[in-house]
């Protein structure tokens, strides 16, 4: 395969079985019954496709053009209907409503601050209805701040070579992620760079939890490892169901 684009190289990358877990996560709260989902920061549609194959009616929505032409793809190979919208997860109000709300994979992370979390959670209260859920997960301060920081991640095909490298960020529970991919490219007879740096971080899980309150949520639920324990000092993930 040829890859064009920085996305293409990080979907490779991506460790596929987890898509199966947020899938199974979801299955935890709600059986498919043809409900509305609006999966946020959907990125290339793996997850997207499996939920639409259970039998939830998915909806796929992401910031990334690029991330959105290889869901289009994926859903087009699999035969499945899969709406895909362009746009920023903080300005939702030109969306219609939906039965429940996903965004896996610590995406809400990628926000500056707590209160772009917040607005998030407010522009995603506003489209459920009464007993809608939102479903999501986080990174949580023993990952950001004991495992993250220093971390190193090196990878290499026959065609491609990834370095990923990991620091302390500057604002506190934050981390900064140096992703470098090296692919070769026949066109130009040598290797072409792509290099991102995306800024993730977390809060206390008490905030989020007064946040979710704050917006109006209720019967709030968190657990760690994809639903199955209990949060403690050494959870890499946290997971929130929330009902409106």
């Amino acid at each position: 395969m040829i890859y064009t684009s920085f996305a293409q190289v990080y979907d490779r990358l991506m460790d596929q079985s987890l898509y199966q877990k947020w899938h199974d996560y979801v299955r935890q709260y709600i059986k498919p019954q043809g409900q509305s989902l609006l999966e946020l920061a959907c990125g290339s549609g793996t997850l997207a496709v499996q939920l639409a194959q259970t039998g939830f009616k998915v909806t796929g929505f992401d910031l990334s053009d690029e991330m959105l032409t290889l869901a289009a793809q994926k859903a087009m190979a699999a035969h499945v209907d899969l709406p895909l919208i362009q746009g920023d997860m903080r300005d939702l109000t030109m969306l219609p409503s939906f039965d429940i709300v996903t965004c896996f994979d610590d995406s809400i992370c990628y926000m500056r601050d707590l209160a772009d979390v917040q607005q998030v959670m407010q522009q995603v209260y506003r489209l459920l209805p009464t007993g809608g859920y939102f479903l999501f997960d986080a990174h949580s301060l023993y990952q950001m701040d004991e495992v993250f920081p220093g971390y190193m991640f090196n990878d290499h095909t026959e065609d491609t070579a990834f370095m990923w490298r990991s620091y302390y960020g500057d604002e506190p529970h934050s981390v900064e992620h140096d992703l470098t991919f090296f692919v070769w490219n026949d066109q130009i007879g040598g290797y072409q760079a792509f290099n991102e740096l995306h800024h993730e971080r977390t809060y206390p899980l008490s905030d989020f939890q007064h946040a979710l309150q704050a917006t109006g949520f209720h019967n709030i639920r968190v657990t760690s490892d994809f639903g199955t324990k209990v949060p403690d000092e050494r959870s890499t993930r946290w997971f929130f169901a929330a009902q409106k």
